[in-house]
């Protein structure tokens, strides 16, 4: 058995690597859904039933699919923005440590002083890396721009889940109203799957994480929480 630190064993699971865009699509899913029901529902003394399931569904799933392509198509344009962005970085990096030799040593030898290392070392350590001046470079801007390439993650990838995620995770809250007679029951139930949801995607986050449950699943459902909060409570101020 393999103990080293490039071991394939050690890789990311697909949930540990798109975990932010499953948890950020996901959670938004559930809220702008159950915004819907809670604004109708607060607008009300009699609940969304009175208004009618069929407006809670229409309003609901409009909201949820629109909501659900800019969401995703937000994701792959950040992503994509960000990984020109460092692209063009690196190659006027790469231009200037070709022109201005002894730079990228240099620039190495301050980075790893600022990480703790003593003077002796970090020189020593620098002076070795800049002779890779791919791994040089890769240095450099992570410390500027962050760990890794934003295209190496996948852009496009990363806008299909958090769409998928933002319909899978929205549609939850809209189940009493598809499954069955709109009523004021049906609100009831539509909170306790949003709650349900909730949990979901917060054992999904302490599963990729391994933190607690009690913190996974305390900060996803008072999250939440809070925002249909808001929602009925707005619904009740506008329509009350």
């Amino acid at each position: 058995m393999s103990d080293t630190l490039t071991d394939p064993g050690d890789r990311l699971s697909g949930v540990q690597r798109y975990l932010k865009p499953i948890i950020y699509g996901g959670n938004d899913g559930i809220v702008t859904t159950f915004a819907i029901v809670a604004g109708f529902a607060g607008a009300s003394a009699e609940g969304a039933a009175q208004i009618g399931g069929l407006a809670v569904l229409v309003f609901g799933l409009a909201n949820l699919f629109a909501d659900a392509v800019s969401m995703g198509m937000g994701e792959f344009l950040s992503a994509r923005s960000k990984g020109q962005l460092y692209a063009r970085e690196r190659k006027k990096l790469c231009a200037r440590l070709a022109v201005r030799d002894g730079e990228a040593a240099a620039g190495l030898e301050a980075l790893f002083r600022q990480r703790g290392l003593n003077a002796e070392d970090a020189a020593a350590l620098a002076e070795a890396m800049a002779r890779a001046p791919d791994l040089s470079v890769e240095l450099l801007l992570a410390e500027r721009l962050g760990p890794s390439d934003p295209e190496a993650d996948g852009p496009a990838t990363n806008g299909l889940i958090t769409f998928a995620a933002f319909v899978g995770f929205g549609t939850i809250p809209l189940l009493p109203y598809i499954l069955r007679e709109a009523d004021a029951l049906s609100t009831r139930l539509s909170l306790v799957a949003t709650f349900a949801a909730l949990a979901l995607l917060g054992l999904v986050r302490r599963r990729a994480t391994g933190e607690t449950a009690r913190r996974a699943l305390g900060e996803t459902l008072a999250v939440g929480g809070l925002c249909a909060g808001v929602a009925y409570a707005v619904g009740w101020l506008v329509g009350g």
